[in-house]
């Protein structure tokens, strides 16, 4: 079954590339080395949602182009929608929702790239950010991969953020719930399980879980793990979790918390407090020779 978009999401995305302003690019001549995806969705992505990046600068102002680009991201996400859903079941009505959130979900990116920005002191430009940063590029997966886990399509979220695990070794799982200015630094190892829930300016290191402490099993299936409940922690906001930290099981991290490199968390805890290692193992050292 064929697809089309009769939304108008492209003229919201052509107010909001009116809107950039520096340090966002503002060019629409720049041009960058060609690079290319295993997931045609993926790039079709990244033109749409920051053009002047992805070698696209020809999509601002004009209408026709950027519903034909529209269109094509559509037909591709209904393929897949579809791949799984139910004999006779039509996904437009889910295809068109994501589209039509795709405003929404550049500007919550763009707050993404200012954190990255803020919290990095080795960030030169957004547009380094934009096209370079493992953790900004699993993040725009997940949140459009949360929009279809929402909808309603979660095994094809999952092989959208199961992507971007493989390109970046990120892996957060469509169903976590992620605030704005988000930014995970370095990113490999990153583990965010299904329930877990994030604030907003939350910072992440690599190496870090936000995982279950331990599962439960269903009363009528041997063998069998229950699904469908709260396993992972909830993050509040302006939290910091250093490398290499494991924060597991359904608890509560507070405001303004930080927690330092290899802390292991399985207790709630309390708004503006810090966390950390007492006690490092003491280092050894002798002559080789």
């Amino acid at each position: 079954m064929g697809y089309t978009y009769a939304g108008d999401a492209h003229l919201a995305l052509q107010a909001s590339f009116r809107d950039d302003a520096e340090p966002f690019p503002t060019r629409t001549s720049m041009r960058f080395p060609r690079r290319d995806h295993l997931r045609d969705e993926v790039s079709a992505l990244e033109r749409l949602l920051f053009p002047r990046c992805w070698n696209a600068g020809s999509l601002v102002g004009d209408d026709e182009a950027l519903g034909d680009r529209l269109a094509e991201l559509g037909r591709l996400v209904h393929l897949g929608v579809d791949s799984y859903a139910p004999k006779d079941d039509d996904p437009t009505e889910t295809v068109d929702a994501l589209l039509d959130r795709l405003p929404a979900l550049r500007r919550t990116l763009k707050r993404d790239v200012e954190a990255a920005y803020k919290g990095d002191p080795a960030a030169k430009s957004y547009v380094e950010i934009i096209r370079s940063y493992p953790g900004f590029h699993a993040v725009t997966i997940h949140r459009v991969a949360h929009v279809l886990y929402e909808l309603g399509a979660p095994e094809y979220a999952r092989e959208l953020t199961e992507y971007a695990k493989v390109e970046t070794g990120i892996d957060i799982h469509p169903g976590a719930e992620i605030g704005e200015h988000f930014f995970i630094d370095h990113g490999t190892g990153v583990v965010i399980g299904e329930t877990a829930t994030v604030g907003e300016w939350v910072r992440i290191y690599q190496n870090v879980t936000l995982g279950a402490l331990h599962f439960e099993e269903e009363e009528d299936e041997e063998h069998t793990l229950k699904k469908g409940y709260k396993r992972h922690p909830d993050i509040g906001d302006h939290v910091v979790i250093g490398a290499g930290s494991n924060v597991l099981g359904p608890v509560t991290i507070g405001d303004h918390v930080s927690i330092g490199a290899n802390s292991w968390i399985t207790d709630d805890v309390p708004d503006h407090t810090s966390v950390f290692i007492a006690e490092h193992p003491t280092q050894v050292r002798k002559d080789n020779d």
